[in-house]
């Protein structure tokens, strides 16, 4: 009743009219320096997008939607709860992995329905195995788990010194990761220092570098930047590049510090179990 009477003819007498003149009204216009804020933010990182994933052909950005936009806004919200953090940080992290999985290579196969007829379709690759970067890389886990059943789980422990420096302290990985293509989860890429200290040791254990897929939920130009240059032949699968680093290296605008709002421990934290791979 309240929509018939008021919202509807308010939309068809004031709202509609406009549509032919812009395709975005701001209330109060340049007075409102929130909303301009925001728009900018908004065509500086599309065009941000648009401009690495030219220059990268093996950068993949999954296509935005209100519903990943608003996935991202709750987990990059620090009013979000812990539980509501990690149920929309899951929800995005299993639409990365779906989407990491479909550049899987694969075969064809027909199969026979229930009704007799013949369907050709694709057989998925057996030969695969994940890789987390502990210790934020572990919440991408179960997500995998949940997308291919049985899969084997690798992990790598990289340890940060200062600004640069990056010292690998722990890995263990499937005896037979050469013969795999390799999912590497870590949901956060900013410098890419990290990144390609994983990645270094993958190839370093036999991976050929176009068999690695990199799985994160933000990164950074700088971190796609590193990555891109130095593996050219291996694939980044994100859900949204961001604007870039502030001056103490981190994400912006980020999401603060995913393990610690993921696990609900706190930034001085440093106990890590270390377990074999599944």
């Amino acid at each position: 009743m309240m929509y018939s009477k008021f919202v509807k003819p308010a939309f068809d007498d004031f709202i509609l009219p406009t549509k032919k003149y812009a395709d975005i009204i701001i209330p109060r216009g340049g007075d409102n320096h929130v909303a301009v804020d925001l728009i900018v933010q908004h065509i500086r990182t599309k065009l941000g997008q648009h401009d690495l994933c030219k220059i990268y052909p093996n950068l993949y950005v999954i296509q935005s939607t209100f519903q990943i936009r608003g996935m991202h806004t709750l987990i990059r919200d620090s009013q979000t709860t812990k539980h509501d953090f990690v149920f929309y940080a899951d929800r995005l992290i299993r639409l990365v992995v779906e989407h990491g999985l479909g550049h899987l290579p694969f075969t064809e196969k027909q199969v026979i329905t229930p009704t007799g007829s013949v369907y050709t379709g694709v057989d998925f690759c057996k030969r695969l195995c994940g890789v987390s970067v502990i210790r934020s890389g572990e919440s991408m886990e179960n997500a995998l788990r949940a997308c291919c059943k049985g899969i084997k789980i690798g992990k790598i422990l990289i340890h940060r010194e200062g600004d640069n420096g990056q010292q690998l302290i722990y890995e263990k990985l499937p005896t037979d990761i050469a013969d795999r293509h390799v999912l590497l989860l870590d949901p956060i890429l900013g410098t890419g220092n990290s990144a390609v200290q994983a990645i270094s040791l993958l190839i370093r254990k036999g991976v050929p570098e176009s068999n690695i897929i990199f799985l994160n939920l933000i990164s950074a130009p700088q971190g796609v930047h590193v990555v891109c240059k130095a593996f050219p032949r291996i694939k980044i699968v994100t859900s949204e590049i961001d604007i870039g680093l502030n001056e103490d290296f981190r994400v912006v605008p980020g999401m603060g510090e995913f393990g610690d709002r993921y696990f609900g421990t706190d930034d001085d934290e440093q106990q890590v179990v270390l377990a074999p791979p599944q």
